[in-house]
């Protein structure tokens, strides 16, 4: 039988409780050279839900699984069905206070770098230039035969072509840019092939099941050597991929803190957890830092390769 990603996490112990005490984060980038590991939770003031907090898309949606997606062709016209549909509202989404502030906190030399599980290009949309996407971004798609990338703009226009009058109403949208459509409302949608080769096409992200390539791992790890503490933003850090990066860190005795509104399974690794909104949160960092968190010239994320 095939084994399921882990989607949930549940605390088999008692955690420490949060705290609306910024001192310790305060302090930690006063150090400067801080790495910033970030999650859905940071997108979630910019319209994008996040996969578990309140309200969160697990509660009403499962998400593609690699296993999934490769092995049937029915899944991946269900999936880009989806995609295609949410990717006009993903597309749309601006960075948010939360965005800004880190890429403020960047230019000040406060953070050093960013770590992001997230798909949305929104770090870098905000100004943030030395960011990792862990998980890859949907703003690029790759041909699994023969390994080209192209634009998701591109994708998204060629879609448009071939499935004309493709219109259906949404129950939601996800972290992913997965739009909730029925079986039916998907039945009749094209998906399209490679135009270099003809093999299957995949956005460029890592989905659930599926490994985030060891290079990346390890360019992280050496990111996370290099810091002076690890701050973690709107992440539960239930999946290993970012949960690994805080163990490593706290292995080593770098300090780590946490802003999340609800625990995470890092807390009894971490020196704080912050239960603060982000937005609010990273605000008041700012201002008590003396950064100014301007709106700036927003990049678009929509379309590079």
């Amino acid at each position: 039988m095939r084994m399921r990603p882990t989607l949930s996490w549940t605390p088999t112990e008692d955690l420490p409780p949060g705290t609306t005490d910024l001192g310790p984060v305060v302090d930690a980038l006063g150090t400067k050279d801080v790495l910033v590991l970030s999650g859905a939770g940071l997108s979630t003031e910019s319209g994008i839900p996040d996969y578990r907090g309140e309200g969160g898309s697990l509660r009403r949606h499962t998400p593609m699984t690699y296993q999934d997606f490769t092995g049937s062709a029915r899944a991946r016209r269900r999936y880009w069905a989806r995609s295609h549909l949410g990717w006009r509202t993903f597309g749309r989404a601006r960075p948010n206070a939360g965005h800004r502030a880190v890429a403020a906190f960047a230019h000040h030399g406060l953070v050093s770098g960013v770590i992001t599980q997230n798909v949305d290009g929104l770090h870098q949309a905000a100004g943030s230039e030395h960011v990792v996407e862990l998980h890859g971004s949907l703003a690029r798609v790759i041909c699994l035969s023969c390994g080209a990338l192209s634009p998701r703009r591109t994708l998204a226009e060629r879609l448009e072509e071939a499935n004309a009058g493709f219109e259906p109403v949404a129950a939601g949208m996800n972290p992913d840019g997965d739009a909730d459509l029925s079986d039916e409302q998907v039945e009749g949608f094209r998906v399209l092939p490679c135009t270099d080769c003809g093999g299957v096409l995949k956005p460029d992200v890592v989905f659930f099941g599926e490994n985030v390539p060891p290079p990346r791992v390890e360019h992280c790890r050496r990111l996370v050597d290099r810091a002076s503490a690890l701050l973690v933003l709107g992440s539960s850090l239930t999946v290993m991929s970012g949960l690994r990066f805080v163990r490593q860190a706290a292995e080593a005795g770098t300090p780590v803190l946490i802003v999340n509104r609800d625990p995470t399974r890092g807390d009894q690794l971490a020196a704080t957890r912050v239960a603060l909104p982000l937005g609010t949160a990273l605000t008041s960092l700012a201002d008590r830092l003396g950064v100014s968190v301007g709106h700036g010239a927003e990049r678009d994320r929509r379309g590079g390769s």
